[in-house]
Parts: C-alpha cells; sequence; structure tokens
C-alpha cells in the first residue's frame, strides 16, 4: 500500500512498493547508503502499530470535508460547526470501541483511544471537544460509576443526546486536584448532596462544553458526611434543560475566543445550593448509605484519591498521541516544501538550490523527525499499557501506576516536542508557513494548550521524578546484605568515573588516532544504552542523595530541602523519557525484516540517541561519562547523520500516511513545484533567446575582457 499524498506528488513507489532510488544529496554521496531504497509501505504498517485497523478507520473519517477545522470562520461559526461535526460522530458511533460487553461495546480501549488521536488531523478543536464528551465526561461515567449509573446515563452520553461537561479542574487549583474546594454535603433528612461553590477561584474554569452545550457535568468536589470531609469524589450533576437553560442554582459564564481550539465552547461553572440525589455520587470507590454512612473499598484517603484519578489517565495517553500525530502532519508540510522551493544559487549558475540540500535546513528538521518516530514506536508501548489496564486483562495496582507513570513521562515530552516542531517547521518554510492556508500557524495554535492540560507538563515530569525516586528507595531497601556490597562497589565506580578522568582517558585511549573507530562506537547501539540509561539512572541518584537531608526534617524544612533541587527533578525524569523513547525505537527496529530499510531507520535512531547525548553534552563531559575526542565526534556523527538520511527525507515522512485531505496545506502538495517548474521554464526560455536583456554584472564583464583587464566578480 503506497501512502496516499505519495500518490499526490512526484517519485511515488514503483512496483515493488519501494520507494524510487533517491539522488545522492549533501557535499558527496555516501558510497555505504548509495542505492538505500526504503520499503515505505512497510514503514507506515510499523507507524500504525497494534491498532492498525483502528487507525485506518479513522484516517478514511478524517478525509471528510465536513470534519475539516475552517481557517477563516467566527468563534461562534466555529463552535457551531464543531457541535454539527460531533453529531457526525455520534451516528458513525466513533467511541462505540470503549464500552463493555455489559454495555454492548467491544472493549477495545487501545483501538477506542487510536481512532480518536487521529482526529487531529481534521480539527484539533473536533479531536479535544469529543475527548471532552466520550473520553472524559462518558468515561468518568464509566469508570467511577456503577452498572446502575451505566444504564441511567451512559447510553444518552454516547448518542450526544446529553452533552457533557468534565467539571474538575478549578480557577484556583489547576492541576492540584487533591486541594479542589468546592463541596458536595450530604443531607439525609432528603436524601441529596448540596454541590456549592464556597468562593470565587473554587469555579470550575476551562470546562470545554460548559459555556452553551453541556446538559450535565461530572463534578468533582469534596465529599462531607457527617461532619467529615472523606476528600474529592465525582457526581453526575445536571447543569441545563432540554432547552439549554440553566437549572436553579447553576451558573456559567464563557471564557470567550482563546489562543486557539476555538471550536470549543470553554467556560466556567459555579453551583449555588445545587441539590442531586444521593445516587447521583459516582460511587466505585466510595458511597453513602441513606443515613450519611460512608464506606469504600479502599480504606486509604490517598490510595483511594490517586486510584480514582488513575480511572481518567486516557486523556494523557491521548494527547501523547496526538501530539505525535500532529508533529508528523508538520514535518509532512515542511519537509516536503523544502524538497520543491528553491533559494540561492550555489553549485549552478542556473539553477537555485533546493532548501534540503542545505544542512542548516536538514539540522532544523531531522533531528525532529527522529525524535516523532521515536515518540510514535513509544506511544504505541504506552496505548498497549493502556489497554491491558482498562480492559480488565492486566489490572494490577502496580500495572496502572507504571501506565500512570509512563502517561506521565510521555505526554510532557509529545506535547513540547509538537510545540517546538511545529514552530520550527513554521520558521522553516518561511512566509508560506505564516499563511493560514498552510496550516502550521493554525497547528501551533490550537496545540498550544496541551502542553498544559490533562495535567500540566511540569507537574507530569515531578511525577515522574517522585515514581524514580520511589523506586529508587525501594530497590535499596530490596537488596540483602550481600546485594549491599555489590551496590556499593557499583556505585562507587560510579562516582570515580565521575570525579576522576580515568574513564575518559581510556576512552581517548581506546580512539586514539581514529576517529572513526569514535565515530563507530558512538554508533553502536549497546553505547547508546549505555550512556542513556546510565544518564537517567545518575540523574536520579543524585536527587536522591541530595534529599536525604529531607528525612526527619520538619514539614515546612523538608519542602524547602525537596523544592532546592525541583530542577534537577524534572531533568531526571526527562532523562528517564528520552531513554524509553530510544528503547522503544530500538525495540521496533528488531522487527523489520528489510535490510534496506532497517538500515535507514537505524540511521533515524541513531540520529535521535545522539541529538540527546549532544544536546546534554555537558553533562556527560562533567561528569566523566565520555571523552572529549568523543564528545568532539558526537556533532561530527550527527552531521554526517543529517547527509545519510536526507535523500530518504520525503519518503520517511510520506510513510506517515498523510492523504492529501489530511495535510490541506497547498505547499506540501503541489503548488510549490507548479511555481518552480514555471520559474525554470521562463530563464530557460530567456536564456535561449537572443534578444534577452543581458545583467550589467555580465556586460561588465564581457567588456574587461574585450579590454584585456581583469574584469570584477
Amino acid at each position: 500500500m503506497t501512502s496516499p499524498l505519495a500518490q499526490a506528488v512526484p517519485d511515488a513507489p514503483d512496483a515493488t512498493g519501494l520507494a524510487p532510488a533517491p539522488v545522492g544529496a549533501g557535499p558527496a554521496a555516501d558510497p555505504e547508503t548509495a542505492g538505500r531504497r526504503l520499503d515505505r509501505a512497510l514503514v507506515t504498517e510499523k507507524l500504525l502499530g497494534t491498532w492498525a485497523d483502528a487507525r485506518r478507520a479513522a484516517r478514511e473519517l478524517a478525509k471528510d470535508p465536513a470534519l475539516h477545522r475552517p481557517v477563516d470562520a467566527t468563534v461562534a461559526e466555529h463552535r457551531a460547526r464543531v457541535m454539527d461535526q460531533m453529531r457526525i460522530l455520534a451516528e458513525a458511533e466513533v467511541s462505540r470501541p470503549m464500552l463493555p460487553e455489559s454495555l454492548g461495546g467491544p472493549n477495545d480501549n487501545g483501538g477506542n483511544v487510536a481512532g480518536f488521536e487521529e482526529l487531529v488531523v481534521a480539527d484539533p478543536s473536533l479531536q479535544i471537544k469529543s475527548g471532552v464528551q466520550w473520553g472524559l465526561f462518558t468515561s468518568a461515567i464509566l469508570q467511577l460509576g456503577t452498572a446502575e449509573h451505566h444504564e441511567a446515563w451512559i447510553p444518552a452520553a454516547m448518542s450526544l443526546e446529553t452533552p457533557g461537561a468534565f467539571a474538575m479542574t478549578e480557577i484556583g487549583h489547576g492541576s492540584d486536584v487533591q486541594s479542589l474546594a468546592t463541596t458536595a454535603t450530604y443531607d439525609p433528612g432528603t436524601e441529596e448532596w448540596v454541590i456549592e461553590t464556597p468562593f470565587r477561584a473554587a469555579t470550575k474554569d476551562y470546562l470545554g462544553n460548559a459555556a452553551e452545550h453541556a446538559r450535565a457535568a461530572t463534578v468533582f468536589a469534596r465529599l462531607i458526611t457527617r461532619g467529615v470531609d472523606h476528600g474529592v469524589h465525582c457526581f453526575y450533576v445536571p447543569v441545563r434543560d432540554a432547552d439549554g437553560a440553566l437549572l436553579p442554582g447553576v451558573r456559567s459564564e464563557d471564557d470567550g475566543e482563546k489562543g486557539g481550539l476555538n471550536g470549543i465552547d470553554n467556560g466556567r461553572l459555579a453551583f449555588d445550593g445545587v441539590r442531586v440525589p444521593r445516587t447521583n455520587l459516582l460511587n466505585r470507590y466510595g458511597d453513602v448509605a441513606p443515613d450519611g454512612t460512608y464506606t469504600s473499598p479502599i480504606e486509604s484517603p490517598g490510595r483511594r484519591f490517586f486510584t480514582m484519578l488513575g480511572t481518567l489517565v486516557q486523556g494523557r495517553v491521548s494527547l501523547d498521541g496526538a501530539s505525535n500525530r500532529a508533529s508528523q502532519l508538520a514535518l509532512a508540510i515542511a519537509i516536503r516544501y523544502a524538497s520543491e522551493r528553491r533559494q540561492f544559487t550555489g553549485a549552478s549558475s542556473t539553477e537555485e538550490t533546493v532548501l534540503l540540500d542545505y544542512q542548516s535546513h536538514l539540522a532544523r528538521l531531522l533531528p525532529r523527525l527522529a525524535a516523532t518516530y521515536a515518540g510514535a514506536f513509544a506511544h504505541d508501548e504506552l496505548l498497549r499499557a493502556f489497554d491491558d489496564v482498562f480492559s480488565g486483562r492486566g489490572d494490577t495496582p502496580e500495572a496502572r501506576e507504571d501506565l500512570e507513570t509512563l502517561a506521565a513521562a510521555l505526554k510532557p515530552t509529545s506535547t513540547r516536542l509538537a510545540l517546538d516542531t511545529i514552530q520550527e517547521c513554521r520558521e522553516a518554510c518561511g512566509g508560506q508557513g505564516f499563511l493560514g492556508e498552510n496550516r502550521l500557524v493554525g497547528l501551533h495554535q490550537d496545540l498550544d494548550v496541551y502542553a498544559t492540560f490533562e495535567g500540566d507538563n511540569t507537574v507530569l515530569l515531578q511525577l515522574v521524578g517522585k515514581r524514580l525516586l520511589a523506586d529508587y528507595t525501594d530497590e535499596l531497601r530490596s537488596i540483602d546484605r550481600a546485594g549491599v556490597g555489590r551496590f556499593i562497589a557499583q556505585r562507587a565506580e560510579a562516582l570515580s568515573r565521575r570525579h576522576t578522568p580515568w574513564n575518559r582517558l581510556l576512552q581517548t585511549a581506546s580512539d586514539a588516532g581514529s576517529p572513526r573507530r569514535s565515530s563507530e562506537s558512538l554508533r553502536l547501539p549497546e553505547f547508546q544504552e549505555a550512556m542513556l540509561s546510565e544518564r537517567a539512572r545518575l540523574k536520579i541518584e543524585e536527587v536522591a542523595l541530595a534529599l536525604r537531608g529531607a528525612r526527619g526534617k520538619e514539614p515546612a524544612e523538608a519542602a524547602a530541602i525537596v523544592n532546592k533541587h525541583q530542577l534537577e527533578l524534572l531533568d531526571a525524569a526527562r532523562a528517564h523519557a528520552d531513554l524509553v523513547r530510544w528503547r522503544a525505537f530500538t525495540e521496533a527496529l528488531a522487527t523489520i525484516e528489510h535490510e534496506d530499510t532497517r538500515a535507514i531507520l537505524t540511521d533515524l535512531r541513531d540520529l535521535f540517541g545522539l541529538t540527546i547525548i549532544e544536546d546534554d553534552l555537558a553533562w556527560f563531559l562533567l561528569d566523566g561519562m565520555i571523552s572529549s575526542q568523543r564528545a568532539r565526534t558526537v556533532s561530527k556523527d550527527v552531521k554526517r547523520l543529517l547527509w545519510r538520511l536526507r535523500p530518504h527525507a520525503v519518503d520517511l515522512v510520506d510513510a506517515f500516511d498523510l492523504a492529501p485531505e489530511h495535510v490541506r496545506a497547498p505547499i506540501a502538495l503541489g503548488a510549490e513545484k507548479e511555481r518552480q517548474d514555471e520559474a525554470a521554464a521562463y530563464f530557460r526560455a530567456q536564456r535561449a533567446r537572443t534578444d534577452a536583456p543581458v545583467s550589467e554584472k555580465a556586460q561588465k564583464a564581457a567588456q574587461a575582457q574585450r579590454e584585456g583587464r581583469p574584469g570584477r566578480r
């Protein structure tokens, strides 16, 4: 199967399914890589991942012009359009895979999220609004409620008869859900909950569907009964009647125009003594009897809270996948444009140079291409972990904790990569990238908030760092007496390596007189694995050692010590995420049998790994992990990889399987080639004319030659 985008542009694969042998580019063709051909169809299959069929179906749906983001609509027009698009999705039952067998669904949570992520290329507003409706509002009922709640409310939520809001975030407590101030106080006399917003900062905010469309909301509030605050729980609260009028006690405000995602009616909700029945508590993890007695299958309030929040992790999972897909779209636009756009003459006096033949252009795009591939392979692992837990096949406390940690590591990584990639692609396309029709500006606006919703990226990385610290501490506790000796010896060796030059000297000696030997060692997967895994290990160890002084201190003093090392904790979490992505890329390579394709993707994996090392080279040098000679070789090898990958850049983005209906950017669909062909034909005709104007520079050079004096250049 060939990419639809490849069918719309030159150089489509031949009958074998392989891309044509590319022309060498760069200072000189690399004899080692000359003639390699990428099997684009094979790479597409690998990138489609475990739920390939679900992705294909969603990609076909995303071709529908009725689902596409309008370029110049007003906020009101965009909101109305997205609501109409939601009805199309509801009729197509796109979220039916999330339903368990008891509700007539296939319990295919991985397939549901995989398909949902693909909507980002149609319109990110549609993707997020559908995520609010089915991934948050409906999922909260499904995951936190019981059978009675499922039967009562899920059918209407799935059909869009009841548009819903997910009322968790408050103005005063964004990512700090445990400190939410909205209260739900039980009244045993009427067997009702009284929902109250006690002050302005407790208003629920940034809620999709809240400004106009929501008829109900899943409201997170502090459960208070018999004078005891049992912490945050979730309640089903009607907010509007069938005609869209607010119900008594419910206040709503419109967030208005935003920096992006203006197809979603984000707004605020506040509650003034709103009463709902006792049974509107979603009571899977905590229940209240008619007399007000509270019970829970989880005794620990802290563990109960995190268990409830863990059931909603799919938002982070889906944002990771959608961000990867957005990066793919941006790179497809920028790299296809760079393969056709010409600028400045150099090697030829009659033909300008293609942008993609400039080293600086490769350096700004290809490392991000490599990171996007790594993110795609890592996301498939995350999606499998998510499906194992939510299907019930592998739902254990340990599996849930691992899933939450992996999602908390990858979501910040992919959303930041998407923003950086889209911005770099925008700049790489010059003024064309700034035009709305070429999508990059709108894509950046829409994905901007991905970095802060479903968990602020910095907060999520802190969660990862804390989990890594806990694992490190548990590892020390689990070591027996003999193991302690081995551990101390290993740590002594690491400390010696970091504080003496011996390791660097050994590397220098082994590489002496042979830059090629140094370069080859950098390309070895064993070397990259060692560098990246040891980096992740040592960075968390350094934080653990620095925080030893916090033990036994008063809370304020301990918090101050932790705060002093917060940046190092975040750095350790990022190092962990880098290692996860590198390993996922490496494991994917092992499944590819086509030799040329594996070799090209190995170069791409190496570019990813060496770029990570290059970006943190100061740490590797200061900690004695790498010699100065090998450090100098890193940058050289990165540049060499850029040239090795240059001939395959277009094929690598075509493997993203983006049809013209997905791309919808003229500069990536032949408009630039038409302009270049027209210009080339004009100048060829000019050169063929005998009466064409002569440039002043050429005239002066000819005159100088006739007069026997050197002409100026």
